[in-house]
C-alpha cells in the first residue's frame, strides 16, 4: 500500500477515535449532573425533616456541648427595663423554644421553685438571641440525630424556669471566654495556690465557690458548712463564725495534685455583683460603721494624703473618711496603702480567665439562682439559700438607688475614672453603664 492510500486511512482513524470520545464525554458529564441532583434532594430533604422536628415537637431536648457553640453567637443585648425604683433594672429572660446545655457535673432538677424578683435598681443584662439561637441550632439539628438524651435521669421535661436558667448560665460562660480570649493573652498559664486561695471547697457534694466579698459569701459560707456537717441550720451559724470558725478548707491548702483534681472534677461557683454597688456596699460596710481594722489600717492614711487641715482626732483613729476621700484613694495611682478584697476586682480575684467556671451566678438574682445551683448538685432538700441579713441588721441593703446618691458627689471625671476602674467586670459580667454620661 503506497504512502499516499494510508493517509485517509489513517485520518479515517483519528475521525473514529474522536467520535468515540465525544460519546463518552456526555454520559460522564449527565452521571455527574444526576449524582448533583440526587444530593440536592437529599439536603433539601433533611432540611424540611429538621423544620418538621423543630414544628412537631417543641419540648424534646437535645444535647449541645461547648465545642458544638460557635464563637460568633456571643449573646446579644436587649433594651433594659425599668423597675420600681430608681435606677434601671433588667430581667433574664431566654427564649423557650431554644436548646438547653448541661452544667458538666451537675444535672438540672426537674422541679418547680418559685421564682424570685430581681433586686431593685439591678442592672443585669442576660439576654440570648433568639434569631442567633435559631440559625446556630438549625445547623446542629443537621449534624445531630434528633432522639438525643434528656439532661436530668428523668423522663419529665425541665420545666421552663429551670431550662431558662441553664440557657443563662451558658450564655454568661461563653460571654465570660469571649471576653478572655479578647483581652487576656496570659490565660494558658499554670495555676498556682495564689490564684485559688480564695476558693473554698466542700467535698461532699463536690462543690467550689469562690468568696466574692459583698456578693452574699458570709450566707454563701454558711450554706457550705451546712452541706459538709459543720453545722444543721444556717440560721445558727452567726457571722464571725461564718468567717473565723475555720470550718472550711481552701483550696490552696490541698497539694497540687489535690488542686487539679478538685478543678477538674468539682463544680467551680462564682457569684457576681453590679461593680460600683457592691463598691459602695464595701465603703458603707466598713468605713461609716465601727471597725477595728479599716479604720487605723485605711483610714489614716486616707486621711493623712487626701484631707486637708484633718484634726488630730481624725489622723490618730482613722474615722470619718468620706466616700470622695475614698474614692481619691481608689483612683491614686501612688495609693498611701494596698488594695483590699472588698473593693479588688473579680477577675483579680477568682481567676476567671484560667478557672473555667461551672456557674457563673449573680446578686441581683441571688435566691433563685442559688437555689438552683444547690438542687442541681444533690444537696437536702430542705437547704435553701439564706437571705437573712445579721451584720447592721438595721441598714438598709445597698441598692442602684444609694449607689446613685453616693456617686452623685463625684464629679463627672470621677465617675467616668471609676467606671474604667471596673471597666472589665462591667465587661466579662454583662453589667450596662451604671451612668449616662459616661462614654
Amino acid at each position: 500500500m503506497t504512502l499516499a492510500e494510508c493517509r485517509p486511512l489513517h485520518a479515517r482513524c483519528r475521525r473514529r477515535r474522536l467520535r468515540a470520545a465525544a460519546m463518552k464525554l456526555p454520559c460522564s458529564f449527565w452521571f455527574l449532573l444526576l449524582f448533583g441532583a440526587g444530593g440536592l434532594v437529599l439536603f433539601i430533604h433533611l432540611q424540611d425533616l429538621s423544620e418538621m422536628v423543630q414544628q412537631q415537637a417543641p419540648g424534646v431536648k437535645f444535647r449541645v456541648t461547648p465545642r458544638q457553640t460557635m464563637r460568633k453567637d456571643l449573646c446579644a443585648r436587649d433594651p433594659e427595663g425599668v423597675s420600681s425604683h430608681a435606677g434601671p433594672a433588667e430581667r433574664l429572660e431566654a427564649d423557650p423554644d431554644t436548646l438547653s446545655s448541661p452544667i458538666p457535673p451537675m444535672q438540672f432538677p426537674a422541679f418547680d421553685w418559685p421564682r424570685q424578683r430581681p433586686t431593685p435598681g439591678s442592672r443585669e443584662l442576660d439576654l440570648l438571641s433568639p434569631a442567633q439561637v435559631t440559625k446556630r441550632h438549625r445547623k446542629l439539628l443537621l449534624k445531630n440525630p434528633p432522639l438525643a438524651r434528656p439532661l436530668n435521669s428523668s423522663s419529665a421535661p425541665l420545666p421552663d424556669r429551670w431550662r431558662r436558667l441553664s440557657q443563662v448560665q451558658e450564655a454568661r460562660k461563653r460571654l465570660v471566654r469571649e471576653v478572655c480570649a479578647k483581652y487576656k493573652s496570659n490565660v494558658k498559664r499554670a495555676v498556682t495556690p495564689h490564684h485559688v486561695s480564695r476558693i473554698f471547697v466542700e467535698d461532699r457534694h463536690k462543690l467550689l465557690y469562690c468568696e466574692v466579698p459583698k456578693v452574699g459569701c458570709s450566707n454563701w459560707k454558711r450554706v457550705l458548712m451546712v452541706l459538709g456537717g459543720a453545722a444543721a441550720s444556717t440560721r445558727e451559724i452567726k457571722h464571725d463564725a461564718a468567717h473565723y470558725g475555720n470550718h472550711l478548707k481552701r483550696l490552696d491548702a490541698f497539694d497540687r495534685r489535690g488542686i487539679a483534681q478538685r478543678l477538674e472534677t468539682y463544680t467551680k461557683v462564682l457569684f457576681v455583683r453590679e461593680p460600683l454597688e457592691r463598691l459602695v456596699s464595701a465603703f458603707r460596710d466598713k468605713f461609716e460603721n465601727p471597725n477595728s481594722y479599716y479604720h487605723p489600717v485605711f483610714g489614716k492614711p486616707i486621711i493623712s494624703k487626701y484631707r486637708a487641715n484633718a484634726s488630730q482626732a481624725a489622723l490618730r483613729t482613722g474615722a470619718g473618711v468620706t466616700f470622695k476621700e475614698f474614692m481619691q484613694y481608689l483612683l491614686d495611682v501612688h495609693r498611701p496603702v494596698g488594695m483590699d478584697i472588698h473593693w479588688e476586682h473579680v477577675n483579680q480575684l477568682c481567676s476567671p480567665c484560667l478557672l473555667d467556671y461551672d456557674f457563673v451566678g449573680k446578686f441581683e438574682t441571688m435566691e433563685e439562682e442559688a437555689n438552683f445551683l444547690l438542687r442541681s448538685t444533690g444537696a437536702p432538700g430542705n437547704l435553701t439559700f439564706p437571705s437573712f441579713k445579721d451584720r447592721h441588721p438595721q441598714a438598709e441593703r445597698t441598692s442602684a438607688r444609694i449607689t446613685q446618691r453616693y456617686f452623685a458627689q463625684l464629679s463627672a471625671s470621677e465617675r467616668q475614672r471609676a467606671y474604667d476602674f471596673y471597666y472589665m467586670d462591667y465587661l466579662m459580667f454583662n453589667y450596662s453603664k451604671p451612668f449616662k454620661d459616661l462614654y
